[in-house]
């Protein structure tokens, strides 16, 4: 973590002193409640920047708030379930969140895959099949979500046509990561 101009480094700090007060106060809430267990992280520091650590989350509550507001920073939140609730899983979470930017699942199942990608296909503007639902790249994909997510269609750009529909980006890899590294962190 630290300052963004310097590509060795993986993460930045969030975006603002308010986005700063939102994560420690989500970040307190987890210490206060019993349903919640925080796995990693939950550290944060103003001094210089606005700097969240990873922070990873696990409630016992799939309905809880970690799972509809959004932070736009490091702070996941997972809820472990049994395989037989998968079903009713996936249909809570399709209109759970006021927010649909982006979504994931990570199966090997082509049937689990199957029902998430049809059951989901409003619940984010990117959906991402078998990778991290983070980083879609300007130019390589449309960007753009949903609900109170917002749609990105902006007046006058060709996409705006698109408005009146509802689409959205899938991606799949076959061929997962094997670490967190991008390609110009290794440049000199």
């Amino acid at each position: 973590m630290g300052d963004v101009t310097d590509f060795t480094n993986f993460m930045g700090a969030v975006i603002d002193d308010r986005a700063f007060a939102k994560h420690k106060k989500a970040i307190a809430r987890v210490r206060a409640n019993k349903h919640l267990t925080l796995l990693a992280g939950g550290q944060t520091d103003d001094s210089v920047g606005w700097f969240v650590r990873p922070t990873i989350i696990q409630s016992t509550d799939p309905t809880d708030q970690m799972f509809s507001d959004e932070y736009f920073g490091p702070i996941p939140a997972v809820h472990v379930y049994d395989d037989d609730k998968f079903e009713s899983v996936v249909a809570q979470m399709e209109s759970f969140a006021p927010y649909a930017l982006t979504g994931a699942i990570i199966a090997q199942d082509r049937a689990a895959i199957a029902r998430a990608r049809r059951e989901l296909r409003f619940a984010a503007g990117n959906f991402y099949i078998n990778d991290k639902p983070t980083g879609a790249v300007v130019g390589q994909q449309p960007f753009g979500g949903g609900r109170a997510s917002g749609t990105n269609d902006k007046a006058g750009a060709a996409v705006n046509l698109l408005r009146w529909t509802s689409p959205r980006s899938i991606k799949e890899t076959f061929v997962p990561p094997k670490d967190h590294h991008y390609p110009y962190m290794d440049a000199e």
